[in-house]
């Protein structure tokens, strides 16, 4: 069996790695004949920090479905057209937004030096902050603040792109169209019903719709809806996710 595996608030936690105790469950898996995928948020760049190097060739989803990576490399890559990004770039300009965007590997940051979102944004120094005009291609636009968000994401909305609302952080963030991580998913060759997914947000909707079998961490209205079963978010938490772990690679086949 596949298993595909969001990370922040999944399965690590405040933005520290990936623990030891979930790691060695994961290699469990591996061990037993199962295959175990990385999908998140994050691009490839800032997935790599939070997991062991031992992980690093493993399938990895960045960019909510925008990268695809095995083996190390990069196999797919979904940018916004010339005119998303001219039109993104005015709107950001017009309701004095802040930022953060990503091309593949380097970025743009225009946030506030004490902004949560730094705790996770290339950790390893392993990319480059590059002045926006630079981008040839963007993968992944993250809104942190402007004038006017609600206005903001209406017009953005227009253009034909994938956004999502992050908690209660009122970040917007927008992907190209028709990019999740069903898509990227699919792209490594998984069909619908293959894979246990594990997840906590509303970017991990399409993931829940198209798995076997689902498992939310802690809870979210909308990922609620097809969420096969609960783990609660507390200090037991990753017990609980070891535990269940355990349960699926001895009840279900490769």
């Amino acid at each position: 069996m596949k298993f595909v595996f969001d990370l922040d608030g999944t399965i690590c936690f405040k933005g520290q790695p990936v623990s030891e105790k979930i790691l060695v469950s994961l290699e469990k898996l591996i061990a037993q004949g199962h295959e175990v995928i990385f999908a998140s948020a994050r691009p490839i760049r800032d997935l790599l920090p939070v997991l062991h190097e031992r992980f690093h060739e493993y399938p990895m989803i960045g960019g909510n479905g925008s990268l695809v990576s095995k083996n190390g490399s990069i196999l797919h890559s979904a940018s916004f057209t010339d005119f998303q990004i001219d039109s993104i770039k005015s709107i950001l300009a017009e309701f004095k937004a802040t930022y953060l965007i990503d091309r593949e590997w380097d970025y743009s940051y225009t946030g506030s030096q004490d902004h949560p979102i730094l705790n996770n944004l290339d950790p390893s120094k392993l990319a480059k902050m590059v002045d926006l005009d630079v981008h040839k291609s963007i993968i992944k636009v993250l809104i942190l603040t402007s004038d006017n968000m609600e206005e903001l994401t209406k017009r953005i909305s227009t253009l034909d792109v994938v956004t999502h609302t992050h908690g209660d952080e009122n970040v917007l963030d927008i992907s190209p169209k028709d990019i999740h991580k069903w898509n990227a998913i699919s792209r490594l060759g998984i069909k619908q019903d293959e894979y246990i997914a594990f997840g906590n947000d509303a970017n991990d909707i399409t993931m829940f719709m198209n798995a076997k079998h689902s498992v939310m961490i802690g809870y979210h209205e909308d990922l609620a809806k097809h969420a096969s079963e609960t783990i609660s978010l507390d200090e037991n938490t990753e017990d609980m996710i070891v535990e269940k772990l355990d349960q699926f690679s001895s009840n279900v086949g490769q």
